[in-house]
């Protein structure tokens, strides 16, 4: 668990772009979807969740389904299984 706390840290919430990253996951969470779909959810452009995606893809927090183009991301079964830690860790409560 330290090592996912770690990865977390750095990789969400103590980067640039931490937040909208941590915006993504949150909304994979509740909901598995694609980059569009995403970008009109969340109110960004195409390529600035494009390009958190690959972040989180490349880091192993989500996987996905599909073809290249509307591929389907859903959260890692690593990051499923510690994700109350991930939620506190955003809330600011660790």
């Amino acid at each position: 668990m330290p090592i996912l706390k770690q990865l977390l840290d750095w990789l969400i919430l103590g980067s640039k772009g931490g937040i909208s990253r941590a915006k993504i996951l949150l909304e994979l969470k509740r909901k598995p979807s694609n980059i569009h779909a995403l970008s009109i959810k969340l109110e960004m452009d195409y390529k600035t969740i494009q390009h958190h995606i690959n972040i989180l893809l490349e880091n192993q927090l989500i996987t996905s389904i599909g073809k290249p183009y509307g591929k389907i991301f859903f959260i890692s079964p690593q990051l499923e299984s510690e994700f109350d830690l991930f939620k506190k860790m955003i809330e600011g409560k660790i």
